[in-house]
């Protein structure tokens, strides 16, 4: 595959096989995509017609290293799209997207591979295969078979151009919810409509100007960075409120980028799909591949939370009301209202401000921080690579190395910074999936290309990037992500980093964020920008007091997303589905409260209907949170966050491992037993820290 004219279709002589980035533009990829996917499929159907008998090295083996060239395409298309997005690539991502979803379900949809894979797996006692090669077997299997493989050919045909429709909505999705975030902001001209905002949010502000082009003015985007903390210190009630409608409006607030009838349409389909199987709903089909396995399983953990929450948000807004009326304003808490007096009652209990902790917290050094943590529990170091190739200005580009013998891992790509042609949230992508069967010969290393993704608001030019803890908790949060894709020992991509079941797969990330909080590591990094003293002790204690703090307005948003999003995938019929109805109906049966609301509302919920990643599957935080409640105790056992013997079993069963062990399995070879709920309750507050018995 060598074409003078399209970078894509080359070699990519770039430090570490990066992608030439410079030189890529978006009429390269269809024409990119034709190659790969002919090739792609040429590879299929020559394993698909061997005349030899099926065998692990001729099937399985094979088929997990086909397809390189499509693949490093398509991450390339799809990391691109999300974080430096253009007219151009969003039009080539419309056309383009259905022709990925069929190429993919025209691989999977192979007979003549199916048939070979089939008959691996009725064999596999026989095999004498290890235990990573029958883990691929068994995933591989149910793969094909979940793709439709069994079904009739009628089914299957229905199944693939379902799939294609699937891809075509998931972008145009996306795509309306990034252009309202786009579109939106908020322009505060006058002192006036400063009122009440710290300097550090007025320099964000300002910066988000600067991007737009509105150089001396301030800007409030529709970004977290940006509206958090709006919403926190503002005391213009009326612009609160408008911020707030804005972003609760997003998928609905312009008719031609309505999102409600693409939903009600995804819905229908993945319905339609889960019923080709054999099964009710899709929420049946869609659990039959995660660690809870059926609906009861994810409504009796979500529900065990959800009435503690409730009452103690109710106790919470009774505090609000209590702090309004004493300043003398309204006590009717609105959800505009809900942040800015929290953060007045956590000052009057905890003695924190927001503006006194984030000078402590400067972008750069809370990177150091977590590549130190990584350091003492992983053994790996970062070294930053100048003049790498990049596709953004922002984006810095790291080394990862194993301390000592500096053995290269990969490669970690750090991209901090909200822009307009970014998507809102935080993620941790991959450019290059780490395996040992993607070389030019079975068994060579493939190293990871990782990157991380985030919205902080930008400080002004010349001025560092300060983070509140909540960011902080974000960067480490992705970090934990990114460690799981660079640290993975996978012989097999199938299997590799990421790879694993949902609900499983937020384990790493939730874990590494407990290191953003400890002491020791803030003594260390959490240092004043501008007298470089460490950050008290007293400041210290402070944070950690009032880190359960409105922990109830969380949970509630959270959780009462994730059981609206497995009700919705609950249904057993999609007829005449209005999103927005479904909504409110649920909100009033549920009980949420109006004045904490939804984390996600269904018009801009991209974990359920950008991709079908999280659908039936957003309740996967508060699964994995049991998971890494329970393992961060294991350090606490040990008396130490960096005992080496506890980091050791932590790289071995959880971060190196990636699918290549059952979850279930790979946890108790970690924790010695089972994940137990009762330290997640703990760590949200909804229940008292266990006393020692006497």
């Amino acid at each position: 595959m060598n074409s003078a004219a399209n970078p894509l279709l080359e070699n990519w002589n770039t430090p570490h096989g990066l992608p030439p980035f410079e030189r890529i533009r978006a009429e390269h990829f269809a024409g990119a995509f034709d190659v790969a996917m002919k090739a792609h499929r040429a590879e299929i159907d020559a394993i698909a017609a061997r005349a030899e008998a099926a065998s692990f090295d001729n099937t399985l083996r094979d088929f997990d290293r086909s397809g390189r060239d499509f693949a490093r395409i398509e991450m390339l298309f799809s990391n691109l799209c999300s974080s430096e997005s253009s007219p151009e690539l969003r039009a080539a991502e419309m056309e383009l997207a259905p022709r990925i979803a069929a190429h993919t379900s025209a691989i999977y949809l192979n007979q003549g591979l199916f048939e070979r894979v089939q008959s691996l797996h009725e064999r596999r006692a026989t095999l004498g295969l290890d235990a990573e090669e029958m883990r691929l077997l068994e995933r591989v299997h149910l793969d094909f078979v979940l793709a439709g493989a069994r079904l009739a050919p009628a089914s299957r045909e229905r199944q693939a151009r379902v799939a294609e429709r699937l891809a075509t909505l998931y972008t145009q999705f996306s795509q309306h919810v990034l252009g309202d975030e786009a579109d939106f902001q908020l322009v505060l001209d006058s002192e006036e409509e400063l009122a009440g905002l710290p300097g550090f949010v007025r320099d964000a502000a300002r910066g988000a100007a600067a991007q737009r082009g509105m150089e001396g003015r301030h800007v409030i985007a529709l970004s977290r960075s940006l509206m958090v903390p709006f919403l926190t210190y503002s005391t213009r009630r009326d612009l609160r409120e408008k911020l707030w409608r804005a972003w609760v409006s997003r998928g609905e607030m312009n008719a031609s980028r309505d999102t409600r009838s693409i939903a009600a349409e995804i819905v229908a389909l993945r319905l339609e799909l889960a019923q080709l199987h054999g099964f009710a709903s899709f929420a049946d089909y869609a659990l039959q591949d995660r660690m809870a396995g059926t609906p009861s399983a994810v409504l009796a953990l979500l529900q065990r939370v959800w009435s503690p929450a409730l009452e103690r948000a109710s106790q919470d807004r009774a505090a609000l009301e209590e702090t309004a009326r004493a300043a003398g304003e309204s006590a009717d808490i609105q959800p505009w209202d809900w942040r800015h007096y929290a953060e007045k009652v956590r000052r009057e209990r905890f003695d924190i401000r927001d503006d006194e902790l984030k000078p402590y917290f400067q972008l750069d050094r809370m990177m150091e921080a977590m590549f130190d943590c990584a350091m003492q529990l992983f053994g790996v170091r970062f070294q930053e690579i100048a003049g790498a190739p990049s596709y953004h200005p922002d984006v810095r580009t790291f080394e990862v190395r194993r301390a000592g013998s500096e053995e290269l891992v990969g490669v970690f790509l750090s991209d901090n910074f909200a822009r307009p042609s970014k998507r809102g949230g935080a993620w941790m992508s991959l450019y290059r999936q780490q395996s040992r069967n993607g070389g030019a010969r079975p068994g060579d290393a493939v190293l990871p290309i990782v990157v991380n993704n985030n919205n902080f608001a930008k400080a002004a030019a010349g001025q560092p990037t300060l983070l509140g803890f909540d960011d902080v908790r974000t960067l480490f949060h992705e970090f934990g992500h990114g460690l799981h894709g660079l640290l993975s020992q996978a012989r097999f991509e199938r299997l590799s980093g990421t790879n694993v079941l949902r609900d499983f797969v937020e384990l790493p990330s939730q874990l590494f964020e407990h290191w953003a909080l400890e002491p020791q590591v803030l003594r260390r990094h959490a240092r004043h920008v501008h007298t470089g003293e460490p950050i008290p002790d007293a400041l210290i204690e402070r944070l950690k007091a009032s880190r359960r703090f409105n922990q109830a307005y969380d949970t509630v948003q959270y959780v009462g997303s994730a059981l609206i999003d497995i009700a919705l995938h609950r249904l057993t019929t999609a007829q005449g589905l209005d999103i927005a109805e479904f909504e409110r109906a649920q909100r009033r049966e549920l009980g949420v409260p109006e004045a904490v609301g939804l984390m996600h509302r269904l018009p801009h919920f991209r974990h359920l209907f950008a991709s079908d990643g999280y659908a039936a599957g957003y309740y996967v935080y508060m699964w994995a949170e049991v998971l890494d409640a329970d393992a961060y105790q294991a350090f606490r056992e040990a008396g130490d966050i960096f005992d080496a013997a506890t980091a050791a079993r932590l790289l071995k069963h959880v971060y190196a491992a990636g699918n290549t062990v059952d979850p279930r399995e790979t946890y108790r070879s970690f924790r010695g037993r089972d994940a137990d709920v009762q330290a997640m309750l703990v760590k949200r507050g909804l229940m008292a820290e266990p006393t020692a018995a006497a």
